[in-house]
């Protein structure tokens, strides 16, 4: 499958600037030391920097100011990756490394955290506020209204959502803690998250961004959008994964018809030729791609449709079924047909990310105004001045897909789904020992590999030397945001923000800094000691 966000989040923390440590490099540390430091840095992430069990992404070392994709309320803790979920399946990785049963508990501590901040329905929210649902309301109310860009926080809808992995990735939390121990305390909240993506999927096979329905209509003169079947940030592919997980490790059958329905609905979707492609959603009746937000136009999209390929060559391995395979050429028929000239061109990107239907012409970005309040983004057919923060290019290798499809064409269906886990004993494949040191394919458990991670002696003392005296990894906080200060003016304030990642002092979205401070990464935190776990295992 296709890397998820959530790796894209957690391998894209920022580096710390780490300190000289030409003592320590002259000595290789030894087992005893890389386990110290693990421990030393764990505490500090327990002990100071978690609210009750849960974590945001970033905050500054006296935690006056915190952050998730947002700015948080000091009782706020995060969903999203590489928030308290994250963390969880690292102590767990951490306790497979270790023997060492204080990872365990930490791991429990997160998962109790979320199970706290729940949905009775079974899914979560990209945030819990352990202070309450009325203070959360507040939190929506004033930074999340107020964030010109992100538009999925502007409104407290008091449900769930499948986006950025959050509620697929605390599912397998709560699946890989209650295979470790078996403990009965976990086995409720793992049923109700099972429920959850059951009770959500379309008849079509597909998932809603969000569940339940809201039912208050939707932002900015538009219908709701999130309970369109979403392709978008591998909502679908991040639920198929976890329904083959419980059906491999708990032997549910009842599991397999929603697998296959799944795995379907991307057929369903792909679009007849001569655009036979995918959205970013699709309307649940018709099955054409849908807009969402309002710079997510309704169109085809380049990067969705070559993930949606991806995941196409993942089925064919789990099941050996041709009809996976069938009309991928048609898909990348088309996106070569939309490849764009030399001279529009951005960073090497050779794709527009949307596709008009109909026209087959690119759709482009832009946006103006200075805020929430007297700010729009629209989409026309010129490439110049496009947001920034949601790129109108893309970059798609046909060429790859093209040889991968030839090569799995010619692999004969009993080779292609050698090994998979839709064929096991149901409850008889054990889960991957780690889940934090690679992303998963379920289509090939059997794979040990791992990112590359550099564990000479070296980098491992560097990293080590790096860790300061309360026990964290000072990080430079390169993604910040302007304190909330009230409602937008409804006049355009002086200045360019077509080009910005924010707008005017009252926009709370997240922002890159060319003066960063040093921090308290979770992130930073995530890939270090996932760094030492590889050296460990050296």
């Amino acid at each position: 499958m296709p890397v998820s966000r959530r790796t894209a989040l957690i391998a894209g923390a920022a580096f710390a600037a780490l300190p000289s440590v030409a003592a320590a490099q002259a000595v290789a540390p030894d087992r005893a030391a890389i386990l110290a430091a693990m421990k030393r840095a764990s505490k500090f992430m327990v002990e100071e920097a978690s609210v009750g069990g849960g974590y945001v992404w970033s905050a500054l070392p006296d935690f006056s100011r915190r952050w998730g994709e947002l700015e948080a309320s000091p009782t706020m803790i995060w969903v999203q990756p590489p928030g308290t979920a994250t963390m969880g399946h690292l102590f767990l990785d951490a306790l497979h490394a270790t023997g060492d049963d204080w990872y365990y508990q930490a791991a429990k501590s997160a998962a109790d955290a979320l199970i706290r901040g729940q949905h009775p329905a079974g899914g979560w929210n990209y945030v819990i506020d352990t202070a309450g649902e009325e203070s959360l309301k507040r939190w929506y109310a004033t930074y999340g209204a107020n964030a010109w860009r992100m538009e999925e926080f502007q409104r407290y809808y008091g449900n769930a959502t499948f986006d950025d992995a959050g509620t697929a990735e605390a599912s397998q939390l709560l699946l890989r803690l209650y295979l470790e121990k078996r403990e009965r305390k976990y086995r409720a909240p793992l049923d109700r998250a099972i429920a959850f993506v059951l009770d959500s999927q379309h008849g079509s096979g597909g998932w809603p961004q969000r569940w339940p329905a809201a039912h208050d209509g939707g932002l900015h003169g538009q219908s709701d959008y999130t309970g369109y079947i979403t392709f978008n940030d591998d909502v679908a592919g991040e639920n198929i994964k976890f329904l083959i997980f419980c059906y491999q490790t708990l032997g549910q059958k009842r599991l397999l018809p929603a697998i296959h329905r799944a795995m379907d609905c991307f057929l369903a979707c792909q679009q007849p030729a001569p655009q036979a492609g995918w959205g970013l959603q699709h309307h649940p009746d018709t099955l054409k791609p849908a807009a969402a937000r309002t710079y997510e136009p309704e169109a085809y999209a380049t990067h969705t449709t070559a993930s949606n390929i991806e995941q196409l060559f993942g089925f064919y391995r789990l099941t050996g079924d041709p009809k996976y395979l069938a009309r991928v050429p048609e898909a990348l028929d088309w996106l070569d047909s939309v490849r764009l000239p030399v001279k529009l061109h951005r960073d090497g990107r050779e794709f527009p990310t949307f596709i008009q239907p109909g026209t087959n012409k690119p759709l482009y970005v832009h946006r103006r105004g200075s805020n929430v309040v007297n700010g729009a983004y629209y989409a026309d057919h010129d490439p110049a001045d496009t947001v920034i923060h949601y790129s109108s290019f893309r970059s798609v290798d046909t060429k790859r897909l093209r040889a991968e499809h030839a090569r799995l064409a010619a692999t004969p269906p009993e080779e292609a789904r050698k090994g998979s886990p839709l064929l096991a004993k149901p409850g008889a494949a054990p889960l991957p020992k780690y889940f934090s040191l690679a992303d998963i394919a379920v289509s090939d458990m059997t794979s040990d590999a791992r990112r590359t991670r550099d564990v000479s002696s070296e980098a491992v003392a560097k990293l080590i030397g790096g860790l300061n005296a309360r026990g964290y990894w000072p990080t430079p906080l390169k993604a910040v945001s302007n304190p909330y200060i009230g409602p937008g003016p409804t006049q355009v304030a002086p200045g360019e923000f077509r080009l910005t990642r924010v707008g005017d002092a009252s926009d709370t979205s997240p922002y890159i800094t060319d003066f960063p401070v040093m921090g308290v990464s979770t992130g930073e935190y995530i890939k270090n000691v996932g760094t030492l776990i590889e050296a460990l295992m050296v």
